[in-house]
This record gives C-alpha cells, sequence and structure tokens, in this order.
C-alpha cells in the first residue's frame, strides 16, 4: 500500500459544488526560520502546573474512553459561563454557552442554523477571511460591507446595507483581525437594531482576540437581546491553540439551536479534560495577557518610531505598513528570519506580538530594512 503523494497533479474531476470550485483552503504558511510571528499564538508555553494538572485530568478521562463523552459538555459550559461572568462584566449562566472545536466550529453551527441555501451573511472587510469561508462551505451567500480608510467600520454606511441586502447573518470582528480594531457597543447595538429592523437577522460579535482589548467585552449586550451572539475562544488568551476549543454566549434558545446542527458527541472527553484544567489556571494565563499587551503597545510605539504608519491595536497583533509592495518586504523580513503575516491589505502586513525577545529581532530586521531603503 502507498502513501499519499501530494506532488502529484490532481487532475481528477470530482462533482465539487459550484461556490468551492477554484478556491483555495484557510492556510499561513509554517516556515522552519527562528521568529515566527505570523499566526497570532500566544508565544508563552502553558506553565508546568497546569501541564501537570491536564495530564491528571486527561488520565481520570482516559479511563472511561471506552463510553462516550458528556454530549452536552455541561461541566465544562459551566467553567466557561463562570469564567465569562467573572472577566466580562456580566453573568451568564451554564445554558447561555456552548463550546466547540474551535471558535470556527462555533461559527459554522451558527451558519448550519441560521444561514445555509437561499440566506446570506453580511461581514465588514477586511476582517477574518474564516467568516465568508465558513459561509461559502455551508452554502451561505456572502455579503461584503464598507470599512472606513482607518479600518473601522462606517456605521451610517453598514446600517444601509442591512438595510438594503436585508442579511440573515452579521459578523462583526471584535477587535478586528488583521487591522486589531475594536468596535464601541455603541456601533454594534446600531447595527443590531438595523437587522432587527430588515428581517430580522443574527448578529455574532466574534470576540476571539477580546482579552486582549483595552475595551471591555461586549458580552453584556446579549442582555434582553436574543439574537445577539459573542462568540470566544482559547487558543489566544489561554496559550491554548493546539486545544481546539472555542465557545459562545448568547440567549438559551441559540444553544438550543446550534444543538440541532451539532455533530454527535463532537468534543471528545480528552478536549473537555484540558479546557477544565486551563480554566483552574485562569488568573494565571491572563498575566501571561497582560505582557502580550503591554509588548503589543510597545510594537504600535516602536513601529511608529520607524516611519511605519501602524493602525491602532486593541488584539495581540499589529496591522504596519503602508509599502509599495507589501509581499516583498514580507520576502525581505522572511530573509532576515522572521516570518510575519501578508492578508493581502494593500500596502500592510501584521505582526503578531511575541516575547520580548521576537519582538526585538522583528523590530531589529524592520529598521535594518527600512534604512536601507532609505539610503
Amino acid at each position: 500500500m502507498t502513501g499519499p503523494t501530494p506532488d502529484r497533479p490532481r487532475d481528477v474531476e470530482l462533482p465539487v459544488r459550484e461556490e468551492l470550485r477554484g478556491k483555495s483552503p484557510y492556510g499561513a504558511p509554517q516556515l522552519d526560520v527562528p521568529v515566527r510571528l505570523n499566526t497570532n499564538e500566544n508565544p508563552y508555553a502553558l506553565p508546568e502546573a497546569l501541564v501537570a494538572r491536564i495530564a491528571e485530568r486527561v488520565a481520570d478521562a482516559a479511563r472511561a474512553l471506552n463510553r462516550y463523552p458528556d454530549r452536552d459538555a455541561a461541566e465544562l459550559r459551566t467553567g466557561l459561563a463562570a469564567y465569562l461572568s467573572r472577566t466580562c462584566g456580566h453573568r451568564v449562566t451554564a445554558d447561555q454557552v456552548w463550546a466547540a472545536n474551535g471558535s470556527n466550529e462555533v461559527l459554522q453551527q451558527l451558519l448550519q442554523a441560521f444561514g445555509g441555501p437561499g440566506r446570506t451573511a453580511l461581514g465588514f472587510e477586511p476582517s477574518y477571511s474564516m467568516h465568508a469561508l465558513i459561509a461559502r462551505g455551508t452554502g451561505t451567500g456572502w455579503l461584503a460591507g464598507p470599512r472606513t480608510e482607518d479600518f473601522r467600520i462606517d456605521v451610517d454606511a453598514a446600517v444601509d446595507a442591512i438595510a438594503t441586502h436585508r442579511p440573515d447573518v452579521v459578523f462583526v470582528c471584535s477587535p478586528n483581525n488583521p487591522t486589531g480594531t475594536a468596535v464601541d457597543a455603541e456601533t454594534v447595538l446600531a447595527l443590531y437594531e438595523a437587522a432587527q429592523a430588515a428581517k430580522p437577522s443574527m448578529v455574532i460579535v466574534d470576540e476571539a482576540y477580546g482579552e486582549f482589548s483595552h475595551r471591555p467585552s461586549l458580552l453584556p449586550l446579549i442582555e434582553g437581546r436574543p439574537h445577539l451572539v459573542v462568540s470566544r475562544t482559547m487558543s489566544k488568551a489561554f496559550g491554548a491553540a493546539g486545544l481546539r476549543l472555542g465557545y459562545l454566549a448568547a440567549d438559551p434558545a441559540v444553544v438550543d439551536a446550534v444543538q440541532l446542527v451539532r455533530l454527535p458527541y463532537h468534543l471528545s472527553a480528552v478536549t473537555q479534560a484540558t479546557a477544565l484544567a486551563a480554566l483552574e489556571h485562569t488568573d494565571t494565563l491572563l498575566g501571561y495577557v497582560a505582557q502580550l499587551k503591554s509588548e503589543r503597545d510597545r510594537l504600535v510605539d516602536e513601529l511608529r518610531a520607524t516611519g511605519c504608519e501602524v493602525t491602532d491595536s486593541d488584539a495581540n497583533f499589529v496591522q504596519f505598513g503602508v509599502f509599495d509592495d507589501a509581499h516583498a518586504f514580507w520576502r525581505r523580513l522572511l530573509d532576515e528570519g522572521v516570518l510575519v503575516r501578508d492578508n493581502g491589505v494593500p500596502g500592510r502586513l501584521r505582526v503578531t506580538a511575541g516575547t520580548p525577545a521576537e519582538n526585538d529581532a522583528f523590530l531589529d530586521a524592520v529598521r535594518k530594512l527600512m534604512k536601507e531603503d532609505a539610503t
């Protein structure tokens, strides 16, 4: 039996859905370079005390792996509700929380429940590209709404777009990826009111980077608004990108709706055990978040000092430019041993806040290249 041959041309004609033909899967290059700051990962490894606790909880779970996991993840949802209640300024209960394999699966389940063929979703680009990709994968039409020149949501134009297109789902990313810009509560409320007048439709606030923001969470806005959803992840603030655990908070009716489309036993017992262990170490992990916020702010200040134009950031990454050829500058940074992200935003690149040493290496490389360009 032979293994896969990825280098062989794929000339087989398959009856792929028309809207998927010619499309490329989501991905970021993983290159072997000294400094990798391209995927918004938390650079700090989990503390040894947490690693030991994960081992204990997983060992307990392993003793019952012959049985299916808790289908409804009741203990985990209770723990996530307690975390949100403590950190976001609004009390939520377990029946308002749902968890899945990364926030991407949360968003997929929401679009399976509220989108689909004959329905549309609206987002404000540039923004997280998976919103459009997941929409396409669920057969949901995608509409791109406007942003201002400084990458904020133009409220009047956004309200007009909602009134004109009457989407079934509206995405708001705060802090926004790749720009790092946060959205204020007044903007979300204006979009929510417009969405209710137009359809009504669901409004999904993607707070994957919420813990890094200067602004308070938008979670309290779900009170009395059954069509508003806030999604989050443990990948960033919890330093658990390899865990794949995302979650949402919303009216209990939303949780009931996504359970109609979830796969049976979609969260493994090992995943649930690991996430519960991480929640026990919230204070330590949020201490790393505070360090990364400080490093993020340092990147903003020092990039501006080099002459770069930098977008204000509330995330663990920074968008910077403006370059005549952003991809060429990306390549030159790579030649210096530093990998950042070229998201396709004209003239701009995105760098993740890393450790102080990683950030120093990145800044040294930028200064060197900027000096070369100036001579």
